[in-house]
């Protein structure tokens, strides 16, 4: 019975009394004083009355839909709206630690859905209205970072003129749900007011910017979290948009973050149909993609939790530093694609390889100093040894599978055999 009238709780809101919950008015001590009886009695009755009404209208809606069977062709496709991440009627999580670039993340995106233009690389539905709710910074700043990225991106006032919609949580907040001592209430007005204006604006996508400034619930709460996400999941179905809820992790230590990993219930990802995850690419890593030297920061975008589409390989993006005429510097996401191990190295670069290593009997292993073959390489290719090791090592194992270099053991100096590298198929240009 608790299951089911907790059930019930998270449907209705605070306009739900459990049985055995009485409430005592006036009239009830009138009947009382007038036929006898006690005002409880009377308010048993009253609750039991009003609970068979409701029994009576839940049975006449609960019944069984037959399936019927439909011609898959006839059956409209999911309406995505921005890549494999943001769908009318659903609710959509984007989870990073604090500094990766989020926010800035979103506002291209934003732009990219309010333009039709493709920023970073991803598909976008055209003629999108899209209302940025950022409750963190304020007004100036937002323009900023805004202007920053039209500025980077050449977007045009005109393009986004009357598409793109912007607030701050310093000039109006944002409370949908409250915590008292009975529970988690949802703020109805708020709701209300939230779907009066995307119905009467025609958006089609709503960030929300972060989502634990959104509410005044217990966000370590499970049934509280799941009431606020499921009121925001409503409200998307309800208005018929996107809307996307940017919350931060917990705390990684170091580690890479999940979706999991959001801080707080995680009730919040089981009420998204998509939910990805940021991280920023650590300087181990920076330096095996040969950008150590690059100030900006680079992060990852993955989608690891997709309930209506297979989870997203991993997307790059680099925060390019963007000066607006007011003297000041902003970050904007821009699309950031991993080396390819052989960019730039032709045909005749591996043949200048062969020739060079040819008959010298160099090292296969790394760790034979100047003997190892990758000094060789490293040399014909203007590469280096060192900061490029991993490179060069990749480069290496794929002329061993593709036969361009073939591994022999040959006698070193004190008569011990030692694998080296030898030309397999000399490459013709």
């Amino acid at each position: 019975m608790r299951g089911i009238e907790e059930e019930a709780k998270r449907q209705q809101g605070a306009s739900y009394r459990p049985p055995g919950k009485l409430e005592i008015t006036a009239t009830h001590r009138a009947l009382a004083e007038m036929d006898g009886g006690t005002p409880e009695m009377y308010a048993r009755q009253e609750q039991e009355r009003k609970q068979q009404a409701a029994t009576e209208r839940l049975k006449a809606t609960m019944d069984p839909t037959p399936f019927v069977w439909r011609d898959p062709s006839a059956i409209p496709p999911r309406p995505w709206l921005y890549g494999r991440h943001l769908i009318r009627k659903q609710v959509s999580v984007t989870v990073a630690p604090g500094g990766v670039g989020k926010s800035s993340l979103t506002i291209c995106e934003g732009l990219a859905m309010a333009s039709g233009r493709e920023l970073l690389g991803e598909w976008t539905e055209r003629n999108l209205k899209v209302w940025i709710f950022n409750l963190e910074d304020p007004r100036d700043e937002l323009d900023r970072r805004i202007v920053g990225a039209m500025q980077h991106y050449q977007v045009a006032p005109d393009e986004i003129a009357g598409r793109l919609f912007v607030d701050s949580g310093r000039e109006r907040g944002l409370c949908t749900a409250v915590q008292t001592r009975e529970g988690v209430v949802i703020n109805k007005p708020e709701i209300e007011a939230l779907a009066h204006v995307i119905e009467a604006r025609g958006i089609d996508v709503l960030v929300v910017d972060p989502f634990v400034s959104s509410h005044q619930a217990n966000e370590n709460d499970n049934g509280a979290i799941d009431l606020v996400a499921k009121e925001w999941a409503r409200l998307a179905d309800r208005c018929n948009c996107a809307i996307e809820l940017v919350h931060h992790t917990r705390k990684t230590n170091g580690e890479e973050a999940t979706t999991e990993g959001a801080r707080g219930a995680s009730a919040l990802l089981g009420a998204a149909r998509s939910g990805r995850v940021l991280n920023k690419m650590p300087d181990a890593m920076k330096a095996e993609a040969g950008v150590q030297d690059d100030p900006a920061t680079y992060f990852a975008v993955d989608r690891d939790k997709a309930n209506l589409a297979p989870v997203g390989a991993r997307l790059w993006r680099r925060m390019a530093s963007v000066h607006l005429a007011n003297g000041d510097s902003v970050g904007v996401a821009e699309v950031w694609q991993w080396p390819d191990t052989f960019d730039g190295v032709s045909v005749r670069d591996l043949l200048a390889v062969q020739r060079a290593l040819d008959g010298k009997g160099m090292r296969y292993s790394d760790q034979s100093g100047d003997e190892w073959a990758g000094c060789t390489v490293a040399e014909v290719l203007g590469l280096n040894p060192v900061a490029d090791k991993k490179r060069i090592k990749k480069m290496i194992e794929a002329w061993l599978r593709s036969g361009a270099l073939k591994k022999v053991k040959l006698m070193d100096s004190k008569r011990m055999e030692r694998p080296c590298l030898e030309v397999g198929e000399w490459a013709t240009e």
